[in-house]
C-alpha cells in the first residue's frame, strides 16, 4: 500500500521516487493506492513539516502517480488504484500495463478523463 500525498506538496516527487525503488526491490504481488486524507485535520502532519504541510491537489496527486508509476521496474505486480480515495481508477498488471496506466493518467492530466467528484470519494 502506498499513500499518495504522504509527502505534501513539498516531498511528493521524492516520496514517489523513493517508493518505486521500495517497491522495486520488493517486488510485491499486489500493490495498491490511496490518497492521503486527515479527516481530524492537519495538525500532526504540520509538527512534522515545520508548520507547512500541505496536501496536493488533484492534479499534483495525479503528477505524483505518474512519477510512481514511471519508476516502478515491476514484473508481475496487480496494480489497482481504485479505492474511494483515489481520483482516477486504475487498475492493471504491471509491467505488461505500465504504458497503459501511464497514458491514462496523462490523460486525465491533459482533462480528458474525468475524475471523481468529492462527494465520490466517500470521505
Amino acid at each position: 500500500m502506498i499513500l499518495n500525498g504522504l509527502g505534501g506538496v513539498t516531498l511528493s516527487q521524492q516520496h514517489a521516487v523513493n517508493s518505486a525503488k521500495l517497491m522495486n526491490a520488493a517486488q510485491p504481488d499486489y500493490l495498491s493506492t490511496l490518497v492521503v486524507t486527515l479527516p481530524l485535520g492537519a495538525q500532526r502532519m504540520d509538527s512534522r513539516f515545520d508548520g507547512h504541510f500541505e496536501l496536493p491537489d488533484q492534479l499534483g496527486l495525479l503528477r505524483e502517480m505518474h512519477t510512481l508509476l514511471s519508476h516502478l521496474e515491476l514484473d508481475k505486480t496487480i496494480f489497482r488504484s481504485d479505492h474511494a480515495s483515489n481520483y482516477l481508477v486504475l487498475k492493471g498488471v504491471l509491467g505488461k500495463d505500465k504504458a497503459m496506466l501511464l497514458a491514462q493518467v496523462e490523460q486525465a492530466l491533459q482533462g480528458m478523463i474525468p475524475l471523481r467528484h468529492e462527494w465520490q470519494r466517500g470521505l
